[in-house]
């Protein structure tokens, strides 16, 4: 999977605006491959090694595979196909971060001057050194808006008066957390905190947070205070459901108009199945 795929935009109309794809893991660089070629863009993916699905690789007009860290040869792709605007989307599992991380000299250079590795910074590192070369880094959701969480219930079981004040609680001590950019996700019951998203991911902090609840657990997801909405936003699914379920979690409050969410249609249905409530509450509602 080292090679790059052809490029099969050769002969195309040479107006066509091309869009780079900074693309990790999960179906977020798949539809946006989708919806950018139903809008007539040519698309040039950098996808990575190990987390983003191999489908995509049929899906662009051109696509290069790298290793997390290779930051020079991502750059290279995008000029070498004379790409000047870009997205970075997908999943990157952080702990991969310590194991398989190849970093070429441009990242080293990137990184030298970084204070520490925490997420915001290293985004916000990558997309300088994109820019600095030319080539604006869009926000996540500039062809997808839809994706954005809409406010108010979306199932059938609406929070108890119990449950809201969780949702509350949490939603103020999860902004706090994302301030210190550790992490976007709590898991709370009856106001006290029983697990708090670090390295692990959100799947694994409903899983501990789940566990210490012994059922009727209120989840909440948000984004940082200072959230950059080019990367990096919080999201969620029919996954997030189904992990809920089995840690028996009761409510998943998510950030309206500041997290993504995937499937809907099938999130919400199966939450009514299983009788978990989702609700997209706003910071004014959800903060105080």
């Amino acid at each position: 999977m080292e090679n790059t795929t052809a490029n099969r935009a050769e002969g195309a109309d040479a107006g066509t605006r091309r869009v780079g794809l900074v693309a990790g893991g999960g179906q977020f660089p798949l539809l946006f491959s989708e919806k950018a070629r139903r809008r007539g863009f040519q698309i040039f993916a950098a996808a990575h090694e190990n987390e983003t699905e191999p489908v995509l690789a049929g899906q662009v007009d051109g696509c290069s595979w790298v290793h997390l860290g290779e930051l020079g040869k991502i750059i290279r792709y995008f000029q070498e196909n004379r790409v000047t605007e870009a997205v970075m989307v997908g999943a990157i599992t952080k702990i991969r971060a310590f194991e398989g991380l190849r970093l070429d000299d441009v990242a080293l250079r990137v990184f030298a001057a970084l204070g520490h590795t925490q997420d915001d910074v290293v985004l916000r590192a990558v997309a300088k050194a994109l820019e600095d070369e030319g080539i604006r880094v869009r926000s996540s959701t500039w062809l997808l808006p839809e994706l954005l969480a809409p406010e108010g219930a979306w199932t059938k079981r609406t929070p108890s008066a119990e449950e809201w004040a969780d949702a509350r609680f949490g939603f103020s001590i999860a902004k706090k957390i994302g301030a210190l950019d550790i992490g976007q996700c709590v898991v709370v019951k009856k106001r006290s905190v029983l697990a708090v998203e670090a390295i692990d991911g959100t799947d694994a902090t409903i899983e501990r947070g789940g566990a210490l609840s012994h059922g009727g657990a209120v989840v909440v997801k948000v984004s940082k205070p200072n959230q950059d909405p080019r990367f990096d936003l919080p999201a969620c699914g029919a996954g997030t459901v189904r992990t809920m379920h089995e840690a028996g979690a009761a409510v998943l409050a998510v950030e309206a108009g500041r997290a993504v969410v995937f499937d809907k249609d099938e999130m919400v249905v199966l939450a009514d199945a299983l009788g978990v409530s989702i609700v997209g509450v706003r910071e004014e509602a959800g903060g105080g």
